[in-house]
């Protein structure tokens, strides 16, 4: 195919030229402005590093621990480098134990009372930043994350100083202000207090985390829509239902799934705390598969339920992506 142009012959006769036209591309030139195979790879290159990352660090030791569940590893295996395969039965003992299932009821119970306080607090801590004035909202916001960026085992330690019998500020506090029977009280000597001073630090260390990520998600709804709420008359609750809840209903879910996860195999907390104790009625899944399989030196019983608690995390996780990917189909 060619395009035709006119032009003049030597005659003075108008004459017919024919322009060149480009040639069509061939199979191995690329079109202009599509992307190149090397271009297409780069996203994929660049999450390499992480992907061998997590593959070296977390994957590999999770196929060791699956391995070790099924072994019959005790300290006569260890001394004498023996590798003793007992099939399922490590799984046999801890799921027909009840003290398994105690246990997992007590993780249940301790992760729910958790995640409601933080959620609550962190809720209402969140929406005072939203509220306050510049100079008193860099000020919360700096105790918060002074709070929330404490190492775990300095937190513990701090909790443990400050509800100590003896000598603990709480004591002292409580004998001040009337309550005598308080003064040498001893808060880890009884499941319920045990659990009061662990929560109680739990959801301090965890309210930071929610309250600064709500503020910056109310900082993203539009001045707009509160204009026009308050001209349709609604109040304070009102404006709250209609405009802030359904801009942080996204936020709210997926702050209380993280929270969920980071509750229930919370380890450092409930274990430096009291080990467990008193009596062993303290401790959840993560706590009971170390003492089980450290402290007791039941290393495949251990493993066992540490893998089970993996089990049970990846069941909440699925729930979670199910209740999202179901979420966006209804917004479609």
């Amino acid at each position: 195919m060619s395009v035709q142009t006119r032009g003049t012959d030597t005659a003075g006769e108008p004459a017919v030229r024919k322009a060149p036209v480009p040639a069509p591309p061939r199979g191995g030139d690329r079109t202009p402005g599509a992307p190149s195979r090397r271009h297409a790879a780069a996203p994929y290159l660049l999450l390499l590093p992480a992907l061998l990352a997590t593959v070296v660090l977390l994957g590999w030791p999770l196929v060791k621990n699956g391995l070790l569940s099924f072994q019959n590893l005790n300290p006569r295996q260890l001394i004498q480098h023996l590798t003793e395969w007992n099939g399922v039965d490590n799984y046999r003992e801890v799921l027909t134990g009840q003290d398994f299932w105690h246990v997992v009821e007590r993780t249940v119970v301790f992760t729910a009372v958790n995640v409601v306080l933080i959620m609550a607090v962190g809720t209402l801590v969140g929406l005072l930043l939203a509220r306050l004035g510049k100079r008193m909202r860099l000020l919360l916001m700096v105790g918060l994350v002074l709070a929330w960026a404490m190492p775990y085992v300095a937190a513990t330690t701090v909790y443990q100083w400050l509800f100590a019998q003896r000598f603990g500020v709480v004591n002292w506090v409580l004998d001040r202000l009337g309550w005598h029977s308080m003064a040498d009280y001893n808060w880890l000597g009884t499941q319920t207090s045990t659990y009061f001073v662990i929560i109680l630090l739990l959801v301090w260390q965890s309210v930071p985390f929610v309250a600064i990520n709500l503020y910056a998600a109310t900082t993203t709804i539009p001045k707009e829509l509160y204009e026009a709420a308050s001209l349709d008359g609604a109040g304070g609750w009102k404006s709250f239902t209609s405009v802030t809840l359904p801009f942080l209903r996204p936020f709210l879910y997926a702050t209380t799934f993280l929270e969920v996860i980071w509750i229930f195999k919370a380890f450092t907390q409930v274990f430096a705390i009291n080990e467990g104790g008193p009596d062993r009625l303290t401790e959840t899944l993560p706590v009971y598969a170390y003492v089980e399989g450290v402290g007791n030196q039941h290393f495949g019983v251990g493993a066992a339920i540490s893998f089970l608690t993996i089990v049970a995390l990846l069941v909440i996780t699925s729930y979670y992506l199910r209740m999202v990917l179901k979420q966006e189909e209804d917004e479609l």
